[in-house]
């Protein structure tokens, strides 16, 4: 019985090994496509800054000073 089943374990490890026996196929890893938004203007980083500028300047014209005449 024992040579039975060493048989048997013998025979199965073969099998695997032959079924193996060109190596396993290598992987193949697809590389992801980035695509990267071209920036529409090169003026783009001082746009804050004027608006920043005319915020400031609209709050100062309105200023009344705090008097007010009737």
């Amino acid at each position: 019985m024992k040579k039975t089943v060493l048989a048997l374990a013998m025979t199965a490890t073969a099998g695997v090994g032959m079924a193996n026996a060109g190596g396993i196929a290598p992987v193949v890893v697809e590389e992801a496509v980035v695509i990267e938004d071209a920036s529409s203007s090169s003026a783009a980083g001082i746009i804050v800054p004027l608006m920043l500028l005319l915020l400031i300047a609209a709050a100062a014209s309105s200023s009344s000073g705090g008097t007010a005449t009737p």
